[in-house]
Formats: C-alpha cells, structure tokens, sequence
C-alpha cells in the first residue's frame, strides 16, 4: 500500500509539470498539490500505524514470553510440592502402620496372656536340696551346650507373649535390628500358633532389610508366604520383597512383585507403594 501511495504522488507530481493555460494550469496545480499533501499525510499516518503495530506485536510477545516463564515455574513448583507431599504422606502411613502394629500387638497379648496362676503356699523350712554331710558324695552336674548346669536349677518360663513381642517391636522401632530379630525368633519358637506368629515373621525380613541384608530379608519373607498362606502381612511382604529386589539390581524381579501386589491387593497401602514403584 506504501509503494502505491508513493507512486501515485510521484504521477501527480509529474501531472503538475504538464503545460496547460495559466487559469487552469494554477487550479490544477493547487488542486493537486492539496492532493498530494493529502496523500502524504496519509502515508505518514500509516507508517506511523505500522510502526505502532510492531511496536504492539513486539510488547505482546514479551507479555506472552513472560506468562509462559510464570506458568512454568508454578508448574515446577507445583509438581515439587506434590512430590514432597507424597513422601510425607508415604512417611505418616508408615509410622500410622507400625503404630497399629504396637496398638494391635498390645491388644492381642492381653487377649492371649496365660491368667495368673493361684499363689503357691509357702514350703516348710526343711534341709536344703544338696545339702551333704561330711561323707557324703558331691551333687552331679550336666554337661550342656553351654557349661556344666546343676540339674537342681529350675528352667523358667518364656515371658508373656505380650511382653515378648512389644520388646521385640520396640527394639525395632529404635533400630536394634539384632535385638529385635532374636525377639520375634523367640515369640515364633514359643509361641508358633497365635495371631502374632506371623507378624513376628514379617517383622524379622523388616529388621534385615533396615540391615540392608537384602538377600536374607528376601528370605524371611519367602518364609512368610510359605508357612502363612492367608496372613494379612503378605501385601506389605510383597511390596517390600520388591523394594529389596531392587536393592539387589533384579529390577525386572522386582516388577514381578510390584504387579502381583497390584493385582491381587489392588486397594490396600502396599498397592498404592507398588504402583509408584512400578511407574517412578
């Protein structure tokens, strides 16, 4: 549109060099010195508008530029809140499963504690047991796997099944592993058939895997499918059978574990471990 505006003054200006009569030719040339005023003027005011176009395209880009960098940082900021809001969410169902794990151990134990047993009367003051005159022959002993033990020694009870199993859990909540696996091996050798004996079990692979004894975590825990078919720990072994497969390098092993857990315990905690495991 510039260039056709220019060429049309440029005609008129050369109209203006044609001879004509004196009247005329002053009238005409006014008329079209007014013309080509006009047309420049408008050639001004659209250069003018082009520039001021550009000039408005220029400041919307850097407008635009500048809501896409805000856009991405609160997305990035977005996405690293949901992050941390799911490792402590992970965090608390934790600490909320080992609390129930305590609150339940506690409750079941007073369920499945002996009673007390009637006081004994107390025993007449008598001779000692092995008490020797001055002939008389030395008390036998026998040998054990630890030392000579006098027979005469009484070998006392277990403890409770409520006080072995909450120190075995304690020790584990304060990360005596080694203390805590000797407890529950304990609770599962004195008491093989209570409600615990099998949380006992997962808790054993639990403390090895806070060892980082992968490979017998793994173990432990195999133990649990096999000896406990229809414990209700067996998500929760599964998805940290994964965790200590991935440890040990066996990713598509661990997938394994991660898909069944999945599968078979869809709406459980573990599932929900699986899952982002399984898609990190």
């Amino acid at each position: 549109m510039t260039r056709r505006i220019a060429k049309a003054a440029a005609l008129l200006a050369l109209l203006t060099l044609r001879p004509a009569p004196a009247a005329a030719a002053n009238k005409d040339m006014e008329r079209l010195q007014l013309q080509v005023a006009t047309l420049q003027s408008m050639l001004g005011d659209i250069q003018r508008s082009v520039e001021d176009g550009r000039k408005e395209v220029q400041r919307l880009n850097e407008v635009i530029a500048a809501q896409n960098a805000l856009l991405q940082k609160a997305t990035t900021d977005r996405r690293a809140q949901d992050e941390a809001n799911a490792t402590t969410l992970r965090e608390l169902d934790d600490r909320i499963s080992e609390l129930a794990e305590a609150i339940q151990a506690l409750r079941a134990s007073a369920i499945i504690a002996p009673p007390p047993g009637p006081a004994q009367p107390a025993s007449t003051p008598g001779p000692a047991v092995g008490a020797a005159g001055p002939n008389a022959a030395p008390a036998a002993t026998v040998e054990s796997g630890s030392g000579p033990v006098n027979p005469t020694t009484p070998v006392g009870p277990p403890p409770a099944p409520r006080e072995l199993y909450s120190q075995a859990y304690a020790d584990y909540a304060r990360g005596n592993y080694d203390l805590a696996i000797q407890g529950f091996q304990e609770y599962i050798r004195n008491y093989p058939n209570t409600d615990f004996t099998d949380n006992a079990q997962y808790w054993i692979g639990e403390s090895l895997y806070g060892k980082k004894m992968y490979a017998e975590a793994i173990e432990a825990w195999n133990a649990l499918f096999r000896d406990y078919p229809s414990s209700d720990k067996l998500p929760d072994a599964r998805v940290k059978k994964g965790m200590a497969l991935e440890r040990l390098g066996r990713r598509s092993q661990a997938l394994v574990e991660y898909r069944y857990v999945i599968d078979r315990f869809p709406n459980t905690q573990a599932a929900r471990i699986a899952r982002e495991h399984l898609n990190p």
